[in-house]
């Protein structure tokens, strides 16, 4: 779809299937971040005098972008960061589950603190799997990846929203950053305590900023440590000892926050459920071609629900021979990663699979 692909130039002289990756930066972010730049330039620490308003207004946006509450939106700048500083807040030994192969910068978080750590093994019974691991070992909380970065299995919101009814105590801490921009998002509703988000990927805002949701039963479990001037500074931070600043205790960038908003604008403006159903058309397309191929691992093909992120079997003289097209991919595990997002089309999947077949022979 045209609307789709306007405003992103990269489109014109590549296949972009690497949002997964990193994700683009469009033209009206850019503008942002020009006007901001030339504003500090020539007004300096006037310009930043607005800077809480500013930043105001982007908690908003983004609480209700994914309908939570602005004053229990933090604003950060990477999921490692305010996940982190999450896990300096929880006390110690508790029992940790995690998902065995799931994105480094959680495991290896949860790992290298003294929690007790058991996994669930990531394949079709994902689901299974998790609620067999909570039914035995009762973790005090759950950390994940609602989308795999490695291979695209997405976890069921339902399941996670229906666990967490049947176990009200465990910390529910989901990383959003596969995940966030690619469907409609209610936080609320979710039954998670805590989403943590990078958005340089699919909210295609830039590098430099990111958020956390919280649910607020959430404050009386996590004691965060990170204190400093900005942690009392805007509103929704006025008070003394305030949860979210406990996750802002320096100085924020307007250039990568501001950023966040106008991406998040941009999105509104397309709509989340044409992202969703633009997705889910590429998905299914690629799938199936893809299965056909015979480059698929069970796991994936036997899933039901599938993100639009797929890892094929192939080596570096494919990925080379990809790149040779201009089809820009990642080498991630043993294969080749591939990540499909609303400003790509079935015609440059056609083109993907024709190069695939070419080279397979």
């Amino acid at each position: 779809m045209d609307k789709f692909r306007k405003g992103f130039p990269v489109l014109e002289q590549y296949t972009y299937l690497n949002t997964a990756a990193s994700g683009l930066l469009p033209e009206k972010v850019w503008e942002f971040r020009q006007d901001h730049d030339l504003d500090f330039l020539i007004k300096a620490g006037v310009l930043k005098e607005k800077m809480g308003e500013l930043l105001t207004e982007v908690r908003e946006s983004v609480g209700s972008f994914f309908n939570c509450p602005a004053n229990q939106v933090a604003l950060v700048p990477n999921f490692s960061f305010g996940f982190n500083t999450l896990l300096e807040g929880l006390e110690k030994p508790q029992k940790a589950l995690l998902l065995k192969q799931d994105y480094p910068s959680i495991n290896w978080a949860v790992e290298s603190r003294n929690f007790e750590v058991s996994y669930a093994e990531i394949d079709e019974n994902l689901e299974q799997n998790i609620a067999e691991a909570f039914k035995k070992e009762q973790p005090d909380f759950f950390a994940f990846s609602i989308v795999q970065y490695l291979n695209g299995i997405k976890l069921s919101i339902d399941f996670l929203k229906e666990l967490k009814e049947n176990y009200t105590d465990t910390i529910f801490i989901a990383d959003g950053t596969q995940y966030c921009g690619t469907e409609e998002f209610d936080f609320e509703a979710s039954g998670l305590d805590v989403l943590i988000c990078s958005s340089y990927k699919w909210l295609n805002a830039g590098y430099g900023n990111g958020f956390m949701l919280f649910n607020e039963s959430i404050q009386g479990k996590v004691s965060p440590k990170a204190l400093g001037f900005g942690s009392l500074q805007g509103k929704y931070k006025e008070r003394e000892g305030n949860f979210i600043g406990k996750f802002e205790p320096g100085h924020l960038d307007t250039l990568n926050f501001g950023s966040l908003k106008v991406a998040l604008e941009l999105l509104k403006t397309m709509g989340l459920k044409e992202i969703e159903n633009q997705l889910q058309k590429l998905q299914e397309k690629s799938k199936a071609a893809f299965e056909e191929l015979g480059w698929l691992e069970e796991a994936v093909i036997k899933r039901e629900q599938h993100s639009s992120i797929f890892n094929i079997k192939g080596d570096e003289k494919l990925y080379n021979s990809l790149r040779s097209q201009n089809i820009i991919t990642s080498r991630r595990g043993d294969g080749i990663r591939i990540s499909f997002h609303y400003f790509n089309t079935e015609k440059e999947v056609d083109f993907l699979i024709k190069q695939l077949k070419k080279f397979a022979g």
